[in-house]
């Protein structure tokens, strides 16, 4: 299990990985913890078994991370490897216990994709509260929110703003700005390099930002290098967006290694930034 890192809110790494299939990094999937509530931002492949090795009922210590207690989700946008687990995270905390709806927050795909995952979920749903099963008519239900710029969100433990930022040709990308009463933390989601994304990321305590290897990058046909400039960041673009925000750490993950090692994207994103950077791992916590 990763270390952790710091005091006061959690930011959890529940997914720091791709499209491509790496069994040690699940699909883009984080929580941000305060007072024991959590908030979930992106829900890739393997979230619910991610947060479960975090919890009391499997040996972990974080109860906000017992799943039943997954009330509230942010998506950045609708790609799928930082969506497909939509399924478990609507079903499977309730099977656990749920008994509120998940209030989605996303662009106008997501209220779509979490009412067909319901409706091809049906006879499982039904034969559930109808069987023999003790269940609840709510826990499996969502209420949808449509992202828009600004403040989305706000309780007595978070604030949340959303920004878009340049995904290709997607008119619906967002990145997230969550303050905490002791942190303010960062999430670029997928994106080229944005100026508006380094305005929201002025002085946070931690930017997680997205990045490619540049060394990779070289390496790749025209074709791909223009699909990448147009919807990614490169290592070198993410240290000159840290040099003029200068968040107090700045956190790669959805790393695009392409062959390229831990030690060599830190050494490409440290030629243009000096501040203090980390690698993310499925499983670590900074607190």
């Amino acid at each position: 299990m990763a270390p952790s890192l710091y005091g006061g809110t959690k930011l959890i790494v529940l997914g720091s990985g791709t499209p491509n299939p790496d069994p040690n990094r699940a699909g883009s999937a984080y929580a941000v913890v305060v007072n024991e509530t959590p908030y979930l931002i992106d829900f890739g492949p393997g979230i619910i078994r991610r947060a479960a090795a975090l919890s009391p009922p499997w040996g972990g210590k974080i109860e906000a991370m017992t799943v039943k207690n997954f009330e509230h989700a942010f998506l950045t946008h609708i790609h799928s490897d930082h969506s497909a687990g939509l399924a478990d995270l609507l079903l499977t905390p309730w099977v656990m216990g749920r008994d509120a709806k998940l209030n989605l927050y996303g662009p106008i795909g997501l209220k779509q994709m979490a009412t067909s995952t319901l409706k091809a979920f049906e006879d499982d749903i039904n034969y559930r509260i109808n069987g023999t099963q003790p269940s609840n008519n709510a826990g499996y239900k969502f209420d949808f929110h449509l992202l828009a710029e600004g403040l989305i969100y706000k309780d007595k433990n978070i604030a949340v703003e959303a920004f878009k930022v340049p995904h290709g040709g997607f008119d619906d990308a967002y990145g997230f700005r969550f303050t905490s009463q002791d942190k303010v933390i960062v999430f670029s989601g997928d994106t080229g390099p944005s100026k508006t994304l380094e305005k929201f990321a002025t002085g946070a305590d931690i930017l997680v930002h997205e990045v490619y290897s540049n060394a990779g990058f070289l390496n790749k046909t025209k074709d791909w290098q223009k699909y990448h400039q147009g919807h990614h960041t490169s290592t070198f673009e993410v240290g000159e967006i840290a040099s003029r925000a200068k968040p107090k750490l700045l956190l790669l993950s959805h790393i695009l290694f392409w062959g390229s090692t831990k030690d060599e994207i830190l050494e490409e994103t440290k030629s243009t930034y000096t501040g203090q950077i980390k690698i993310a791992e499925d499983l670590m916590i900074i607190e």
